[in-house]
């Protein structure tokens, strides 16, 4: 992945109001402060690269903005989108059959007293 966390995420569809919020958290705890430890905690996000699915309500949106560099906030469809990408690039894929050429025959060996 080049560039930041953030490039994981990147929306694949456009953003809209939704019932239900993916949160992912992309960024690791420490140096960051205690309050905004708490609040991850409370919203249930303890390691990196873990998904959390909450409910839109007025006190996680005000959670969300205290800790906005720290996590990704995916809609419904865009974290449906996300993990159907995934599936794809995981996917099996039929095997790869490469046909060679049969090797050339060796030609054929010279007698041994007729040089000399």
């Amino acid at each position: 992945m080049s560039g930041s966390a953030f490039n994981a995420f990147k929306s694949r569809v456009p953003v809209a109001w939704s019932p239900k919020l993916y949160i992912t958290l992309v960024r690791g705890l420490p140096g960051t402060r205690k309050l905004h430890r708490r609040t991850l905690e409370a919203m249930r996000l303890r390691r990196c690269h873990r998904t959390v699915e909450h409910r839109t309500t007025p006190s996680l949106l005000g959670m969300l903005t205290q800790v906005k560099r720290l996590v990704v906030v995916e809609t419904e469809e865009m974290y449906n989108a996300r993990k159907q990408a995934d599936e794809q690039r995981r996917a099996l894929r039929p095997p790869l059959v490469v046909s060679h050429p049969p090797p050339p025959k060796p030609a054929a060996a010279a007698p041994e007293g007729a040089g000399q």
